[in-house]
């Protein structure tokens, strides 16, 4: 993973003082809360609803041990001794003191962390395949070119005061884990009819209040070129983005506004300024970010041989078993297996984690996975360097701690933002409608026999929950002061991405495990054979479906 150099430690040791004394001056009165609001967010602090939340800013997901310990150890020196996982793949914590929050920053920067433009309107973090490097489907590790785009983004004086937030997304892989189709800008890896790599460039995805899908604007772009072409992109925003309303103020509505074409033809122009200029990156600068993300050392296992003592470990204890086929996945080196951590046990809040159980996973990736881990913009934790023989003893520790439920990419995996019990955005809870989906379907094998199936919760129309790409949606809105909750049908994440379709008048939050009951109950009439939950919307339509909720 990349370490920093003495710059980078002493630019992020410099803004630590720097927002220790705009504290004090706010504390003081020497500045109003108008005033504090922007440096404030600058430096990932917001206002929630009972108290401040503070955004650590976890690059392309990839954290060190030593960095989790640090997470743990603040979590119960600053706050209630939890800490939440954002599908941005960074970490929030909610209950810090406002006074005390550069201390804590100031402790985060000895093991090389930060909160730098995790809010306001600037380019955020910059996210990936939680299997970056390990992926068996994978073209390319996507985690050099995240790292020069976190690299150039950061701090970019032209970029810091964008018409609205701004998200970069990465895929390097055939399927797409990034959800780059939902993001201001999603680049995608490829070869193209030669041979070379080089980025496919979307432009003008993103959900919120008005959800799209992202267009092509480049079908190849080279690599030496990634920076400049992002330049002309982010210039063009810039100079055109709308600032008089803040809800048609992302790069999506300018796209829609403009037209692809149009769009495309006023980033050439400014490209064609931009082109073969100083951001130009050489291969010198591109093998110095690839020299960060270079192989562990592996075993030379016999992959029969793992094979089948895994197997037979599985046949012995099939709870194991069912967690190894649930929670693991194929790792590009033989004997090896990538190990999804589960953070969405029923009855607790999706994402979370407390001290104690960061401290043990901490552990366990120094002792399985090389002292290595990564969040997810599902909201779990991943260890993706386990040897197959490891995964028993592996398991038994998790399972202690209550982080192996085998739910991962089912339909109690709930992607669910903090909602109206933290955020003072949120119109509606989203944490009590997920454990109550939860707790609904704890039969485990019912939850398999509907195959895989994406269920995101959001309490606003911000859509921190992604519930516009989830195969079932559910969105948080307010009726005359009273909590309803809106469902979509037929959204998806991947390459085949769409934007789901509401199924009509929205529900009290006491029945929505009936109406989820419902539909599940509806899909499993319609489905052919092993038929996954959205090939049978997109077969069927969302008619059979309203018809059964709304009988």
């Amino acid at each position: 993973m990349y370490v920093y150099d003495e710059y980078d430690q002493k630019i992020v040791d410099e803004r630590v003082a720097q927002y220790r004394d705009q504290t004090a001056r706010f504390l003081d009165g020497k500045l109003t809360d108008e005033q504090f609001l922007p440096l404030r967010l600058q430096n990932g602090l917001y206002v929630q609803r009972l108290a401040p939340m503070l955004r650590i800013a976890v690059p392309y997901g990839l954290m060190s041990s030593r960095q989790l310990r640090k997470i743990a150890q603040l979590s119960r020196d600053y706050d209630k001794g939890y800490v939440h996982v954002s599908t941005r793949q960074n970490i929030q914590f909610n209950w810090p003191e406002l006074a005390e929050v550069p201390d804590l920053l100031a402790e985060l920067a000895s093991v090389q962390m930060h909160s730098i433009q995790t809010s306001g309107n600037c380019i955020r973090n910059t996210t990936t395949d939680q299997y970056a490097g390990v992926a068996v489907d994978e073209l390319e590790d996507p985690r050099p070119w995240c790292e020069i785009i976190r690299q150039w983004s950061t701090l970019h004086p032209e970029f810091a005061f964008l018409p609205r937030k701004f998200k970069i997304a990465v895929c390097g892989t055939a399927e797409d884990r990034a959800a780059i189709y939902a993001h201001d800008i999603g680049l995608e890896l490829v070869h193209n009819a030669a041979g070379e790599k080089g980025f496919k460039v979307l432009v003008g995805g993103g959900l919120g209040r008005t959800p799209v899908i992202g267009s092509q604007i480049c079908p190849f772009l080279e690599p030496q070129h990634l920076l400049t072409y992002l330049e002309a992109i982010l210039r063009v925003y810039n100079q055109h983005g709308r600032r008089d309303n803040k809800y048609k103020a992302r790069i999506k509505i300018l796209v829609k506004a403009m037209g692809v074409d149009a769009f495309r033809e006023a980033v050439e122009k400014e490209w064609a300024v931009l082109r073969d200029g100083p951001s130009t990156l050489t291969e010198d600068e591109i093998s110095r970010a690839r020299s960060f993300f270079t192989a562990p050392v592996y075993q030379s296992l016999d992959a029969e041989t793992v094979a089948a003592a895994l197997a037979e470990q599985c046949s012995s204890d099939p709870v194991f078993g069912n967690w190894v086929k649930r929670n693991t996945v194929a790792h590009r080196v033989p004997g090896y297996r990538i190990v999804n951590v589960s953070l969405k046990a029923t009855g607790y809040a999706p994402g979370d984690i407390t001290d104690e159980q960061l401290e043990l996973v901490a552990d366990l990736a120094d002792q399985y996975s090389f002292g290595e881990l990564r969040t997810t913009h599902e909201q779990n934790i991943v260890l993706a360097d386990v040897e197959q023989g490891q995964l028993y003893g592996l398991w038994q520790a998790l399972q202690k701690a209550g982080l192996a439920t085998a739910n991962i990419g089912y339909l109690t995996d709930i992607i669910c933002c903090p909602g109206g019990d933290y955020c003072s955005l949120a119109n509606a809870k989203s944490i009590p409608v997920a454990e109550a989906i939860q707790a609904r379907f704890e039969d485990m094998d019912y939850v398999y026999d509907l195959g895989p199936l994406e269920l995101n919760i959001s309490g606003c129309m911000n859509a921190c929950g992604h519930h516009h790409i989830g195969h079932i949606g559910v969105l948080g809105v307010d009726k005359k002061g009273q909590e309803f909750y809106q469902v979509s049908l037929g959204g998806s994440q991947g390459k085949d991405a769409s934007i789901g379709k509401i199924l009509g008048p929205s529900f009290k939050q006491e029945d929505m495990p009936d109406i989820l009951e419902n539909l599940l109950t509806t899909f499993l009439s319609l489905r052919q054979e092993d038929e996954a939950f959205i090939d049978t919307y997109r077969r069927v339509g969302i008619d059979p479906f309203k018809e059964r909720v709304y009988a």
